[in-house]
Order: C-alpha cells, then structure tokens, then sequence
C-alpha cells in the first residue's frame, strides 16, 4: 500500500516566560498507508490531539515535516491547503459545536459540495445521499444540530467530512462524548465506510480498549512524545513503558 501520511520529527513548542517552553509535541514521526486505521492513543496532555492539529494545518510547526499523499503540506495556505482539504478531513470531538447552530445540518454539509462546484439541486441529492451512508434518513438534512442526538449529529459530522470523499479521515476524540452503545455503532460505520471507501483513518483516542479491534496499528502517546508503537494486540499484550501498562491497566 501507498502512503497517504508521512510526519517527519514535528514539533510544537509554546514559549512561556514563566514556566518555560512547553513542548506539546517532541521529535514525532510516524507514517500512515492508504486505507490503514491507526489510533494515536494517551492520556490527556499526551500531545495526541496537538498532533492531529498539526497535520490538519490547524496549529503551525515548530519543526518538522508533513507529508500528505507525497506532497509538502508543512507550511501550506490558501489554493495548496484547500487542495489538501480534498484529500484529507477531520471530525471533531464535540459534533454539535463543529456544526453552525443557525445553519441544517444539510447546510453544513452541502457547504463543501457547493464550494466545489456542485449546483444546490445536486448538492442536496448527495447530502441526502451521504446521510444515508451513515444511517440518517433524508429528512436530518433539514434538522438542526441542536435537534438531534450526539450520536445522530456525530453520523452527520462523518457525511459532512466525507462530502468530497478524502483518502484520509482524521477523528480527534470523535466517540468519547457518547455513551457505549453509540460508540460502537459509530465504530462499526467507520468499518463499514473504510470498507466500502479503502480510507486511512487517524484515530486520535484516550481508551486503547477501544481501538483494540478497530485499528490496525496503536502509536502510544506521553508528553509529547511517541513512547511505543505496534499492533493492539502487541501493545496491550505486551506492552514495553511502564506508562503503556497504566494507561492498559486504566481501562482492562
């Protein structure tokens, strides 16, 4: 398989006069094939979510390269960053605050569609056709966020990001608002959308119980720093820090 995500020793440092520089991310690579699923995973101040933020052009570097399906999006802006935005897309943690209240929900995800050409007729039929995909009927098109559940505003957030079918999806946090159950539904669209799509899946999460059987690779995260690497079984079997081991014994 081809790399869609290279990240070459980045870094994030936030001077503070006070305390010192904080390195919110230290010395990070890692690589990530198309249609591979791999979890960042740490406790909260891992770094984890400062990584995805890093690639997603959110946050500046410090240091460092990103790579995205072989071309240098380090630095960059306007036509080359939206050109990335095609390719790759990210889903937050909070989905309600990721929607604009005062827009649908099929607004929100007609909006890219519209941006890239997309007459509204057409643009409404593939909405329509993406809330489907994610198990919502047509009719959430015309729903607000705040008229919906956390599960079913989150199922739109995944349409949305999905609009103008990026290689790679990136999802910050995107279960660990909902309870059980909606997370092991929205587990198994994932699945079912990386099947039917062949996406790579950057799945930044605090659990590692739950990615045991929905990533292919786990980066282990500590203080900005990537501590241990392998599949889930690897780590959680055999896991080599002894940070590794608390954050397994914080969820087993």
């Amino acid at each position: 398989m081809s790399e869609i995500l290279r990240v070459e020793h980045l870094s994030k440092v936030f001077p503070d006069k006070d305390k010192g520089d904080f390195w919110a991310a230290d010395d990070v690579s890692f690589t990530l094939k198309a249609g591979e699923k791999l979890a960042l995973i740490g406790e909260s101040g891992s770094g984890k979510t400062t990584v995805a933020r890093l690639v997603t052009r959110l946050l500046e570097t410090s240091s460092g390269k990103i790579y995205l399906d072989g071309e240098d999006i380090t630095h960059a802006k306007g036509t080359k960053l939206k050109e990335a935005y095609k390719k790759m897309q990210m889903v937050f943690q909070s989905p309600i605050e990721s929607f604009d209240p005062r827009l649908t929900l099929g607004d929100g995800i007609m909006e890219s569609l519209l941006n890239h050409g997309l007459e509204k007729e057409a643009a409404l039929a593939e909405c329509q056709k993406l809330l489907s995909l994610c198990g919502l009927s047509r009719e959430f098109a015309h729903r607000y966020p705040h008229e919906v559940s956390g599960g079913q505003c989150q199922r739109a957030a995944i349409a949305r990001a999905l609009a103008i079918e990026p290689r790679l999806l990136i999802l910050d946090e995107a279960t660990s608002a909902l309870d059980v159950t909606v997370q092991a539904d929205i587990l198994k669209l994932l699945q079912h959308i990386q099947k039917e799509r062949n996406m790579a899946y950057l799945f930044i999460c605090h659990d590692i119980a739950l990615v045991q059987d929905f990533c292919d690779r786990v980066i282990v995260m500590h203080k900005g720093r990537i501590v241990e690497t392998g599949t889930p079984d690897e780590v959680i079997q055999s896991p080599k820090e002894a940070y590794t081991k608390k954050l397994i014994d914080s969820v087993l």
